[in-house]
């Protein structure tokens, strides 16, 4: 039996995650999570003029009782004016890298249509950044929630790379970015990120990360 890639659709996804799912023919999204803050499920890191910079998605805030709320559920809260604020940010920070005009159309699309919810809009990223990356977009989505130890055998669980607080043991190679003379390289930034930066090469490097001693 094949083995399956459980994990969450994030706002685009980091380079170790796509490094993971390149790696990956069977895609099984997790659709039955509660909502987690400080996850990349709204938020991604680029590469700014002064380094790392952070683009968060506002949501709505629960309003359940004991706060807990569905990924799937979570509305994306548009009175903010974040899409504008986030393509200027993009374009500021990648308008001189290689490849930034050859996908600037895929991308713009993105932030000129309304989206209410965040599990949808992610799903969206995802579709646009599999045809860039010409893999692809076919998954299938959990029927219900598990536990890490409870999935099965076949299934190898990175719905943990979603969580934008933790460290990864990630021995990833170097490339050009950007502002690299200010800052030097910064490690495991949004897939944007890599893909602006090395345009086609993009599937091919990830597909040539070393996970060996991935630890998650």
């Amino acid at each position: 039996m094949q083995e399956s890639v459980l994990f969450h659709p994030a706002y685009f996804g980091s380079v170790l995650q796509f490094s993971v799912l390149s790696q990956y023919d069977n895609w099984l999204i997790e659709k039955h999570d509660n909502y987690q803050k400080q996850t990349y499920r709204n938020r991604q890191y680029i590469y700014g003029a002064n380094g790392r910079l952070l683009l968060n998605i506002p949501v709505k805030h629960s309003k359940s009782k004991n706060g807990h709320q569905k990924y799937k559920e979570v509305e994306i809260e548009n009175q903010f004016t974040w899409q504008d604020n986030h393509w200027k940010s993009l374009q500021t920070a990648y308008r001189t890298s290689p490849f930034f005009e050859f996908y600037e159309d895929d991308f713009a699309q993105l932030y000129k249509k309304k989206f209410s919810y965040l599990f949808d809009f992610n799903l969206n990223c995802l579709e646009v950044i599999c045809a860039c990356l010409e893999l692809p977009f076919s998954y299938k989505t959990t029927e219900n929630y598990q536990l890490p130890n409870e999935t099965a055998p076949e299934i190898k669980d990175y719905r943990n790379l979603a969580n934008a607080k933790k460290e990864f043991n990630f021995s990833q190679e170097e490339y050009n970015q950007v502002f690299e003379e200010k800052h030097g390289f910064l490690k495991n930034l949004s897939v944007l990120d890599l893909l602006f930066n090395k345009g086609p090469e993009t599937l091919a490097y990830l597909e040539g990360q070393d996970l060996s001693g991935l630890q998650i």
